[in-house]
Order: structure tokens, then C-alpha cells, then sequence
């Protein structure tokens, strides 16, 4: 292959769980949803049992299966490789599959540690491929309607930006110790939740550069599954204070024990003329206040995502409809075919990836320390 989709990209994917899915979902739904691309190959996919790798083949439409992630990039029809499997595992199979020369699709975060994620950078840098991150949440319409708000002046300049990303799969105390609860899978909800709103802040405002951090336990620790208890090993809630690189302030708040919440991503853009707020729970609107106008009829209005704002239209030919996750990560493969391409495309790539990953580090960096932090 020569860097075009002209035969269709051959697609590798690395991971069947959840996001594995969804990458398949994207690629199978793609040049049907876009019209401009050619159909990918959907050529191999690799789980860690060759007998699930199989099964989930024939489920996803992969014409082979493999139980060992590593002939994926050996095998000479494979262009671009998913990376869907826990986070401790990318930035190995990151960095082996652009060594290989395959461009790569890899999930949130980069990896646990910043050393893992500079080296998956530097491997990016090195191989001229294109690298992804799954930061599918700025695809969303809404969000390009918000950054688009934001350049305009809608709101005059922001002054004060407010995060939170709150769900409840680990509230229950009496819930299992699980992989996302060891050390080895990161800060907790640091990585793995704060990611999403950090990037949407990237996506339409900026970046962060300075930080002070906390981070806490609502539980000490949870049942081994063997009749004793097993000490929780990372954080399921963290606080940060920020100072952005535009001079706002800012909060972030994540929680994955908030009993009720099931997919919450709220961000508040407060400007001198304005404020924006968008809550991922309410996925196809955004909230506007303006202070204009007679004062008796101000207040927030509601813009519901309808065909207007692109690419919401190769989906749904009518407003109020509603777009999903899974439709985001079609939008967001098609801009990584755009990119693979040489268009101009938006997706976050390993500099973006980067950036987030400094910051992340930089708030657990505060935490021990007890005071601000620079994201370096």
C-alpha cells in the first residue's frame, strides 16, 4: 500500500471487548456513511484466545483471526492496526506496529506511565505513519458547533471553564477488586476518565499550563472474588485546579463511584459576553447564553444538532434525531482515513496525545507534592 485507501485500507484490529467493537462498527460503517472512501479490508483480527479471535471474526466480518496480536504486523495486506485492549498493553503494540510501518489507531490514554507514552511519541515521530488516539468525543457535532462559537466570539473571551466527568460502575462498594482497580492500569480515574473532558478543553479552547491536583478512595478496598478483600490500588476520584494557556482558570472534577451518573462529560465555557455548557448526557445539544438584548428575555437557548452541522447529515437527512458514541467513531475514522490520505483532517494525533498525557501526569505530580504544578 502506498499510503491511499484506493484498494480500500486492510485493517488490523487488536482487542474484540467493548471498543474493539466499536472500531469494527466504524470500519464496516464508514464508506457506506460517507460516500468518499473506499471500503476497508477488513483483514485480520487478533484476541488474546486464537478460538475468541475466531469467533469474533466472523461476528465483525474480519476475513482471518489470530491469537497472537504480533502477525498482525508481519502480515503485508495490514495498513492500519486498532488498538483496543487495556491500557497497559498500547504502548507496546503501539510502537511495534509503527516500527512495522502500519499507521495505528490506539484507544485512550496513551499508557499508565509517561515514560510509555513518550516512547510511543518518539516511535510516532520516527515512522512517518499516522498514529490516532480514540478521543472520539470532540467528533461530535456539537463540539465543532462550540469550537466554532468559541473562534467567533460568541461568548467574548473565556475566562473560566468548568469539567466534570462523572459515572457509576464503580460505586458500588460491594462491586469486585478489577483490573482497573491495580496499579498497574494507572491513577484511576485520573487516566482513565480525565482524558475525555481534557481533550474536548484541547479541541475547542486549549491547552492547561499549570495544575494542582487530589486525588482520593471513596473505598479502601473490595472483595478478591476468593472470600477476602483486596486493597484498591489507584484513585476513583480526582480534582484539579487549572490555569490554561489562553490565561482562564479553570476546574476538573472526575468520579466513576457518582451512584446515578452513567455517562457524564459536562464542560461550562464562561466568557465575558456568554457562557456555553454541554453535558454528554444530553449528546445532540448545546446550551447558549448570550448577554445581549433586552434583559427581560435573556436565558439560555437550547440548539438542538441537526443536519446544518456537519457531518451530522451523512447520518440522519433530519434535525432532532440524535446522533451516538458509535457514530462518533465513525466520524472520527473517516477523518483518520482522511489523514492517512493527506487531508486536512481532525483527529488528536501523538502530539495532542502527548500534551494530555502531561497534564494528566503533572495533576498526580501535584497530588504528591501538594502544590501547583507546570505541564511541561
Amino acid at each position: 500500500m502506498n499510503g491511499t485507501d484506493k484498494a480500500g485500507l486492510g485493517v488490523g484490529l487488536i482487542g474484540t471487548g467493548y471498543m474493539g467493537k466499536c472500531h469494527a462498527l466504524a470500519w464496516n460503517a464508514v464508506a457506506s456513511t460517507f460516500g468518499d472512501v473506499e471500503r476497508p479490508r477488513l483483514v485480520a483480527l487478533a484476541d488474546a484466545s486464537a478460538d475468541l479471535a475466531r469467533g469474533k471474526a466472523r461476528e465483525f466480518g474480519f476475513a482471518s483471526a489470530t491469537g497472537d496480536w504480533r502477525d498482525l504486523l508481519a502480515n503485508p495486506d495490514v495498513d492500519v492496526i486498532s488498538i483496543t485492549t487495556p491500557n497497559r498493553f498500547h504502548a507496546e503494540m503501539a510502537i511495534e506496529a509503527l516500527k512495522a510501518g502500519k499507521h495505528v489507531w490506539c484507544e485512550k490514554p496513551m499508557a499508565p506511565r509517561l515514560e510509555e507514552a513518550e516512547a510511543m511519541h518518539a516511535a510516532w515521530r520516527a515512522s512517518g505513519k499516522v498514529a490516532a488516539l480514540g478521543f472520539n468525543y470532540i467528533q461530535n457535532p456539537a463540539m465543532r458547533l462550540i469550537r466554532k462559537l468559541i473562534s467567533e466570539g460568541a461568548i467574548g473571551m473565556v475566562n473560566h471553564v468548568r469539567m466534570e466527568m462523572d459515572e457509576d460502575f464503580m460505586a458500588d462498594a460491594q462491586a469486585p477488586f478489577a483490573m482497573r482497580n491495580e496499579a498497574s492500569a494507572g491513577y484511576g480515574a485520573l487516566d482513565d476518565f480525565a482524558v475525555h473532558p481534557l481533550s474536548l478543553l484541547r479541541y475547542v479552547l486549549g491547552g492547561v499550563a499549570e495544575v494542582f491536583g487530589e486525588m482520593s478512595r471513596p473505598y479502601a478496598e473490595r472483595p478478591d472474588g476468593k472470600g477476602g478483600r483486596r486493597a484498591i490500588e489507584n484513585y476513583d476520584i480526582a480534582t484539579a485546579l487549572l490555569r490554561l494557556d489562553n490565561g482562564a482558570s479553570g476546574v476538573l472534577t472526575v468520579n466513576r463511584a457518582a451512584w446515578g451518573r452513567k455517562g457524564r462529560i459536562q464542560l461550562q465555557l464562561f466568557g465575558e459576553g456568554g457562557s456555553i455548557v454541554f453535558d454528554q448526557e444530553r449528546f445532540n445539544e448545546v446550551q447558549l447564553f448570550q448577554h445581549e438584548g433586552a434583559e427581560e428575555t435573556q436565558g439560555f437557548r437550547t440548539i438542538l444538532s441537526a443536519p446544518v452541522h456537519k457531518p451530522y447529515d451523512r447520518f440522519i437527512p433530519a434535525p432532532g434525531h440524535g446522533l451516538g458514541f458509535n457514530d462518533l467513531k465513525v466520524i472520527e475514522c473517516r477523518e483518520l482515513i482522511g489523514r492517512i490520505r493527506g487531508e486536512q483532517a481532525s483527529i488528536f494525533d501523538f502530539d495532542d496525545g502527548i500534551a494530555i498525557e502531561k497534564t494528566v501526569h503533572a495533576i498526580a505530580d501535584s497530588f504528591g507534592k501538594g502544590g501547583w504544578v507546570k505541564v511541561t
